[in-house]
């Protein structure tokens, strides 16, 4: 039976590539993945236990690391969404504090439903819901899509792009909301009847970011392979959803180029030159560059399941490589974009995984990945070229 269950989800997982065997030519997405990448100098780094906290009043209090994934989901949401920036997380950030403490709440007495979403207990405020309190009869959404934080999110910045269509209002479309005091921007969407308490948290949001975000890209010196790297926060395939083709898998085979029998370590998947290639998950790179001057390679060091894990990216071309030693990124950043370096017959992901770490022997990616629960995306999370810090 588990061995089934594995198999289910390796053809859940991988049905995508399988089907694109037979086709000649991949459309290649890196020119519009590139055009959404972060551009807003936020970038979310691992999520602390807990954070103590004060507010403009000088209240003090301590925020669980429930409520901080919350709040990463908020930063995550408003760092992928065009226009947002800095002052739009923040503006966010107090809103859902003095709403729900950063809580993703049911409300029982209204919703009965909302009590069968997972969630951070009954709020029973009249017929509000979740992070921000969005109440279903204003139009904000339906009540299961309200029992989703990361729809919240989306729904509060709105915009172009937002779930709402612009009714009801989201931060983006306020005019003129980036000339707001903050806690004005945030009554503007919430409309609360107690328009003034939104700038009591704004240190607190202020607090959460610093505290959440980091700096990438900015080069590093070290190789940190012994630093404490927190649990992952996700865990994302390599590169951009139905853009690849499986055409190597880890074992022995006949060496492509030699013609003599080899153990593959990792597995293959061809895609076009340029395509981004996407960070597994949250970590510390250990290793990038050219190795023996002629094959790119990234090494990042994970904590997935409480346990060290290395993941290698090899293939790239020596300017496709964007982190340096050092680095932490996060699951879904773009960290390099796909090659032929070195041994390599064109272009194409060589991926590895090693649990217990880089000097730990290879597993095979496939089952590996779908054992555990990998997400698919489109889009980078953060980094890449034409991206700021």
């Amino acid at each position: 039976m588990r061995k089934a269950l594995v198999l289910a989800l390796v053809s859940m997982l991988f049905a995508p590539m399988l089907s694109l065997l037979g086709v000649a030519v991949l459309v290649n997405p890196a020119v519009t993945n590139q055009a959404v990448c972060i551009a807003s100098g936020v970038v979310l780094g691992p999520i602390p236990d807990e954070l103590e906290v004060t507010t403009a009043d000088g209240t003090t209090f301590t925020l669980s690391r429930t409520q901080l994934t919350h709040a990463a989901t908020i930063i995550e949401t408003g760092a992928r969404t065009p226009g947002v920036g800095r002052d739009g997380i923040l503006i966010a950030l107090m809103a859902a504090l003095t709403e729900s403490t950063l809580r993703q709440l049911a409300n029982a007495s209204a919703y009965p439903e909302s009590a069968g979403y997972p969630n951070d207990g009954d709020g029973g405020d009249h017929d509000s819901l979740g992070l921000f309190q969005m109440r279903p009869q204003s139009g904000w959404g339906s009540v299961e899509q309200l029992m989703d934080p990361r729809y919240q999110a989306a729904a509060f910045y709105g915009g172009p792009d937002g779930p709402n269509g612009g009714s009801p209002r989201g931060l983006l479309d306020i005019p003129g909301w980036q000339q707001m005091d903050k806690g004005e921007a945030a009554q503007s969407v919430e409309v609360s009847a107690f328009p003034d308490r939104y700038q009591n948290y704004e240190p607190v949001a202020r607090a959460i970011l610093q505290a959440l975000t980091i700096s990438s890209g900015t080069g590093g010196s070290g190789v940190p392979g012994d630093a404490n790297i927190p649990e992952t926060t996700r865990l994302v395939f390599p590169l951009p959803t139905g853009t690849y083709v499986q055409t190597s898998p880890l074992g022995p085979r006949t060496d492509p180029i030699t013609g003599e029998p080899r153990f593959h370590y990792g597995n293959d998947w061809a895609a076009p030159d340029g395509t981004p290639i996407f960070a597994l998950a949250d970590g510390i790179v250990t290793y990038a560059g050219m190795v023996d001057g002629y094959s790119g390679q990234i090494t990042v060091e994970h904590t997935i399941g409480g346990e060290r894990v290395a993941t290698m990216y090899i293939h790239m071309w020596a300017d496709g490589i964007y982190v340096h030693a050092g680095d932490r990124v996060i699951a879904g950043q773009h960290i390099g974009d796909v090659g032929s370096s070195g041994h390599s017959t064109g272009p194409h992901l060589h991926f590895e995984v090693h649990p217990g770490g880089a000097g730990a022997e290879a597993v095979d990616p496939v089952p590996w990945l779908a054992a555990h629960g990998v997400e698919g995306i489109d889009a980078p999370t953060a980094g890449g070229p034409g991206c700021a810090y």
